[in-house]
């Protein structure tokens, strides 16, 4: 398989970080030269420029950031079965794509606002916290609640589907 452009990597990182982002953070967090984040950020702005799009790349102040386009947010927040923000939202599709990941790695990818959010998630119980059994971090996984909510299946492997079956 190949690997992602670095166009899509840049992507990925202003959507997980959820906050604009310096150039120079892009390049560490690439790990590629500031003129090839610049190239492909051009690249990328133009890309959700051309296509309609509920999300577009924003330039403020040398940052860079992926947001929604005006006026989508009331609809957004009409169909969230919820009552939580944006960037806690965020946090919550970053530990449900890892499934299962350290505390500090989720602060790490998502700032320090993600104490806030865990908080949040852990107080409308779509998370669960476990201290790691070796270290000083916590295990964040989701609970049944996060799938009723959003109607996401746990992966249950090849087993249980054939036992459903």
């Amino acid at each position: 398989m190949l690997s992602p452009s670095l166009a899509t990597r840049l992507e990925a990182i202003l959507y997980l970080k959820g906050r604009p982002v310096s150039i120079a953070e892009l390049t560490e967090l690439a790990d590629v030269d500031r003129k090839s984040v610049e190239e492909a950020l051009v690249a990328l702005t133009a890309a959700y420029a051309q296509r309609e799009s509920a999300l577009e790349i924003i330039q403020q102040n040398g940052r860079y950031g992926l947001q929604l386009r005006p006026g989508l947010g009331d609809l957004v927040q009409d169909l969230l079965p919820v009552n939580l923000s944006t960037a806690t939202l965020r946090t919550l599709a970053t530990i449900a794509l890892k499934k299962r990941i350290l505390q500090s790695e989720l602060v790490d990818l998502r700032g320090s606002g993600a104490y806030d959010h865990i908080k949040d998630l852990m107080a409308q119980e779509f998370i669960e916290r476990r201290r790691q059994s070796e270290g000083r971090s916590y295990w964040l996984t989701l609970t049944e609640k996060f799938h009723r909510t959003f109607s996401v299946l746990p992966d249950l492997g090849p087993t249980d589907l054939s036992e459903a079956a």
